[in-house]
């Protein structure tokens, strides 16, 4: 989860700020397109949807709790925003058209897709090499032969790439470990 963002910019967001409401958009913005994605792969509804959360978000300042952490209440109207586009989306159109098929939303842990951005972050962080060879070997599903004849790169290059970028991974999302480690042994203690 980001920092929370320091006291003065949260009074100020309250306030309908300018300079404050831009600032929770760079802070808060990744996070609640994470929370978009998570509900639809679309890119034009994921846009939409982080959009319309943030001038909800904004709307509804005054009513915001800046004691709090903002980011809660931002993801609640994020994962809200997102329903109502889902629906609206899924409305009978007028005119003739393929017919449409029900989907079912289903909505992860808030630990779940943060997560997944923090992943998503740590793979963006990769140098472009590195990042195409582990997208071609998680994504795609190719072996390390076949990524070096598409890349027409020695085998020797995509394991030294894949290494780097999986020690690199490691290191940025070594946090994400000792978190479940810490959640794993939290349980063990709780159960008799």
């Amino acid at each position: 989860m980001p920092e929370p963002l320091p006291p003065d910019v949260l009074a100020r967001f309250r306030t309908g700020d300018e300079d404050a409401v831009r600032a929770v958009f760079r802070h808060y913005g990744g996070p609640v397109q994470t929370v978009a994605r998570s509900m639809t792969t679309d890119a034009e509804l994921v846009a939409e949807i982080v959009q319309q959360t943030f001038v909800k978000a904004w709307r509804a300042a005054a009513t915001f709790d800046d004691t709090r952490d903002l980011a809660p209440w931002l993801y609640t109207i994020a994962r809200r925003t997102a329903v109502d586009v889902l629906r609206r989306e899924m409305q009978p159109t007028r005119g003739d058209h393929e017919p449409e098929t029900d989907a079912a939303v289903t909505t992860m842990s808030f630990e779940r897709t943060w997560e997944i951005h923090e992943v998503r972050r740590a793979l963006d962080g990769l140098p472009p090499p590195e990042r195409e060879v582990v997208r071609l070997s998680h994504l795609v599903g190719l072996s390390h032969p076949e990524i070096a004849e598409r890349l027409e790169i020695p085998i020797g290059t995509v394991k030294s790439r894949s290494a780097r970028a999986h020690a690199r991974l490691a290191a940025a999302l070594g946090h994400l470990a000792n978190q479940t480690n810490t959640a794993d042994v939290e349980k063990s203690e709780e159960t008799p």
